[in-house]
């Protein structure tokens, strides 16, 4: 009875202390947040800070962005075949392929594939700044680190991160038509036909509202997590990998929450299931 009485204080100690822990980190990471979208309407940033991290964020991302649009499609393609041919339904298979694409797997994938790439280096990038008190150096000259470092970081990806969204969902539909109709030999005019009665405006602007969203989570995240991050080269690891896996997270919750927030409003603007286009 003593080692049970013992034990269950200390099990409800830590996860009360965790709890804690959790909150006081999501405490201070709305305050980094409200700070940044302060400095951001306070002062525009340079063009000289802005343009080497638009390059860095936007050009040296459209590899990797095409090449994971491109296998999507062509992945959806290949499992969905199967079953739409079973069923006499292999000229539809454009609908749900491009559907899948614009509305959820391109938005969350790429942001995803960017949350690895450039988040985690933003992360990196600031905790060696930090570490090797760069950081420090700047607050001694009168610069405000978050808005010489983490407002333009933010304003890329909340602007590149949507541009490049609109590339993974264009090579993820013509890697999903390229499977169809030359591997599968689906005949292509019923294909985009299909494809095109399916997929309108609102699918399209949905895509591009939650890559809006993941965009300003993965700066926000990444580069909250780079300027607190610990001593040493431990530390500066810890905090990109910390920047990814958080980052992950909350764009597999924002997806979520946002889908649930998109249905509701198309069902609210036509409520007898209108068009798919504006």
């Amino acid at each position: 009875m003593a080692t049970v009485s013992t034990s269950r204080p200390s099990a409800i100690t830590a996860l009360g202390g965790a709890t804690y822990d959790a909150l006081v980190i999501l405490g201070d990471w709305s305050i980094f947040a409200g700070r940044t979208l302060a400095w951001m309407l306070r002062r525009r940033p340079s063009r000289g800070t802005l343009l080497p991290i638009f390059y860095s964020v936007g050009v040296h991302s459209v590899t990797v962005i095409m090449i994971t649009g491109t296998f999507i499609g062509m992945v959806l393609a290949v499992q969905a075949y199967g079953q739409f041919h079973q069923l006499g339904l292999a000229t539809r298979l454009g609908a749900i392929i491009n559907m899948s694409v614009v509305r959820e797997l391109g938005p969350v994938l790429a942001a995803t594939m960017l949350a690895g790439r450039i988040g985690s280096a933003m992360a990196a990038e600031l905790a060696t700044m930090r570490i090797t008190e760069q950081v420090d150096a700047l607050d001694s000259m009168g610069v405000n680190p978050i808005h010489y470092l983490v407002v333009p970081r933010f304003i890329a990806c909340v602007l590149l991160i949507p541009l490049l969204t609109i590339l993974a969902d264009f090579m993820g539909v013509m890697g999903g038509a390229l499977i169809s109709t030359k591997v599968y030999q689906i005949e292509a005019h019923h294909y985009w036909t299909h494809a095109q009665e399916s997929v309108g405006l609102w699918d399209l602007f949905s895509g591009l509202s939650k890559s809006t969203f993941f965009g300003a989570a993965i700066a926000l995240i990444s580069c909250h997590r780079g300027l607190n991050s610990r001593p040493g080269a431990e530390g500066v690891g810890r905090s990109a990998t910390e920047a990814f896996v958080v980052s992950f997270i909350v764009i597999l919750a924002l997806d979520f929450f946002l889908a649930l927030f998109m249905n509701s409003l198309y069902d609210r603007v036509w409520p007898a299931g209108g068009a798919r286009l504006f």
